[in-house]
């Protein structure tokens, strides 16, 4: 399946992280009312970084310790711990599912910059089916626009970063082993974090424990599948199936924090998956064409 078909590969990869970074997110926002926002973060970091280690030392001893590209590895790092301390300060004050769609202007961004900066191409299609996508987007979560919330401001900063992380993991995916990315991810960010969360540090009770290791854990899995679907297609074509974690975090609005089930939301969810199957059927047809 690897070799007869890449891009199937790649979409299906990059819609499973999207729908486990909506969980991580759910759980962040919920940990975020029991605990001071930092903590929250490192709970992430430390034990994502934790499994990581583990992992890849039963895996591949120390190899993932080394790295071809030191100051890209970092960089990428502490651009995502700043991604994540913007969006879970946003989420303490906005609902779920406006700051998600708030952070997806990182898609739209990917999109323009993999032309400038990766040399990527895209057709007319594939920008159409995009803004299809943030069209559907916006039917989704469109109530929660009615009256903008100055904590949103934060989060079009963290969507911003996080399309230049989004390029990062891309550029590094052909030319750094995907173990020592997945391990760079969090490692920085989760030694300035466990210097500096001793003045916030609230003991949490056994269940927000377990929530910590739960957000720890989806991290650490969705992001080692994200760097693998970058490995087997452009940023620019599996940028609109990142609109998974916008479907999974509307749905676990509606699940967990009591947003009301609209039509708008189930018009916009089919806009979305429209717009995502037309992509995979149209790059589908072209590369069939060439064979």
């Amino acid at each position: 399946m690897h070799k007869d078909n890449p891009l199937l590969v790649g979409i299906l990869l990059t819609v499973g992280a999207g729908i486990m970074f909506s969980g991580m997110d759910a759980l962040g926002k919920h940990l975020t009312m029991l605990l001071p926002v930092i903590q929250v973060i490192w709970g992430r970091y430390f034990v994502q970084t934790v499994i990581l280690t583990v992992y890849l030392s039963a895996r591949t001893g120390t190899g993932f310790l080394r790295t071809r590209h030191p100051f890209l590895q970092i960089l990428r790092g502490l651009i995502l711990l700043t991604t994540t301390f913007l969006m879970y300060e946003a989420l303490k004050r906005v609902p779920l599912a406006d700051a998600t769609a708030v952070l997806f202007f990182s898609p739209i961004m990917v999109t323009i910059l993999s032309v400038v900066v990766l040399g990527e191409r895209i057709g007319p299609h594939r920008i159409a089916a995009v803004l299809a996508g943030f069209l559907g987007m916006m039917l989704i979560l469109s109530p929660g626009f009615g009256t903008f919330h100055p904590a949103l401001v934060l989060v079009l900063v963290a969507a911003v970063l996080n399309a230049v992380y989004l390029l990062l993991t891309r550029h590094l995916a052909g030319r750094e082993d995907a173990a020592a990315t997945q391990f760079n991810t969090t490692a920085a960010g989760a030694v300035i974090l466990t210097l500096i969360v001793g003045p916030s540090w609230q003991t949490p009770d056994l269940g927000t424990g377990l929530l910590l290791v739960a957000i720890g854990s989806l991290g650490t899995v969705g992001h080692f599948v994200l760097v693998r679907a970058f490995a087997h297609a452009p940023a620019s074509l599996l940028s609109p199936f990142l609109y998974s974690q916008v479907m999974g975090a509307s749905l676990l609005s509606v699940a967990l924090f009591g947003d009301p089930l609209r039509p708008a939301m189930m018009a916009g969810t089919v806009i979305l998956v429209g717009s995502g199957v037309y992509i995979w059927w149209r790059e589908n047809r072209r590369r069939l064409a060439t064979l």
